[in-house]
């Protein structure tokens, strides 16, 4: 696991009439501050990432389809820097990851309709000074393959 990263299984709260899941209470040991919400979808096989933020910590919950949620440690003096993590998140396995600053993270579709993710994160988007810095999804130096792993 990387440091400061959370997992939380989410409940379903499942009648006749639909079902409710809580994504984020402010009562969470793991949350830290308002800034926004936001919604964020991906077509089928799409990646998008990876990228990572110098204040900002996310709350990430897919709540339709499935997604490959992959986090690499870039910080430095981190007791966990290099390492790894694969989160298989929404329909089958409904769970929110926070992640915090300076942990790089992205994620692919790898269901077979539009996914959708839920993000709550800790400071407001900045248009005149973005706290989003951008890597290439497969020209970078993390060591990692976006391609299925079959066998």
């Amino acid at each position: 696991m990387i440091d400061g990263v959370k997992i939380k299984k989410l409940r379903i709260i499942p009648d006749e009439r639909g079902r409710l899941m809580e994504m984020v209470r402010s009562d969470d040991e793991d949350f830290t501050r308002f800034g926004q919400v936001y919604m964020t979808t991906a077509y089928p096989g799409v990646v998008k990432g990876w990228h990572y933020h110098k204040k900002q910590y996310d709350q990430m919950v897919v709540i339709a389809g499935m997604m490959k949620i992959v986090l690499f440690d870039n910080r430095g003096k981190s007791k966990t820097a290099g390492e790894l993590l694969e989160v298989f998140a929404g329909l089958h396995n409904p769970v929110r990851l926070t992640i915090p600053p300076g942990v790089c993270h992205g994620f692919k579709n790898i269901g077979t309709q539009e996914s959708i993710v839920i993000n709550t994160v800790s400071e407001p988007y900045n248009y005149d000074n973005p706290d989003e810095h951008r890597i290439d999804p497969h020209d970078n130096d993390i060591p990692y393959d976006w391609n299925r792993k079959d066998g």
